[in-house]
């Protein structure tokens, strides 16, 4: 009898692993297939500067605060085959802060399970590693029911397909707080594509103050 419980404990846990594996190449091939980068198809309602993040200090992280500023927000794993395009995305930052963008990431585990650990690990390993300094939210789910707001309007405004299918999908978001492209995993931070729109967005005039 318990050689059978064990047989069976043994089996279900294979069936998840399987399970996981299978979602795992399925998100993959999705981010393999889908367009490099995308227009909003839909007119958004609301305005990416109402939404708020937690950072990974816990600090609340109003993107409201950066109003006037365009912004490349990234859900992000560090367990991936695409961590590297974290030096990247200091890259861009240490490129174009002072020019006005802000590069935010948002470690999300929802694909591959790649970003299991804590805030505070999650921020050592971006900081130790990658020398990372732009801002980092906590952990968030990016898909599905319970993905964060930001990320729904932003998937609702990209129209279908418009939500990350992997680690690393890219969102900028304009000097007005409209949503400009959205870039696929695949895409490099630094690749021409979106530096000439992250320049683009450099040159959009600022807004006026409400």
């Amino acid at each position: 009898s318990i050689v059978l419980h064990g047989n069976v404990a043994k089996h279900r846990r294979s069936e998840v692993k399987v399970r996981k594996l299978w979602n795992s190449g399925v998100n993959l091939f999705s981010m393999l297939t889908a367009p490099s980068s995308r227009a909003p198809s839909n007119p958004p309602t609301g305005n990416g500067h109402d939404f708020e993040f937690t950072g990974i200090d816990s600090a609340p992280l109003k993107l409201s605060a950066w109003r006037g500023r365009p912004l490349l927000i990234v859900n992000t794993a560090s367990l991936c085959g695409f961590t590297k395009q974290y030096g990247d995305l200091q890259e861009l930052w240490r490129r174009y802060e002072s020019a006005g963008l802000i590069v935010i990431a948002v470690p999300s585990n929802d694909f591959g399970e790649q970003e299991p650990d804590a805030d505070g690990e999650i921020r050592a390993f971006c900081q130790g590693v990658f020398g990372v300094t732009f801002p980092i939210a906590s952990k968030q789910p990016v898909i599905g029911p319970d993905a964060h707001p930001f990320y729904k309007w932003a998937a609702d405004a990209v129209g279908p397909g418009g939500a990350p299918t992997w680690n690393f999908h890219k969102y900028l978001v304009g000097r007005d707080g409209q949503l400009l492209r959205s870039f696929s995993t695949r895409l490099s931070p630094t690749s021409t594509e979106i530096i000439s729109w992250i320049e683009k967005a450099i040159e959009q005039p600022t807004p006026a103050a409400a």
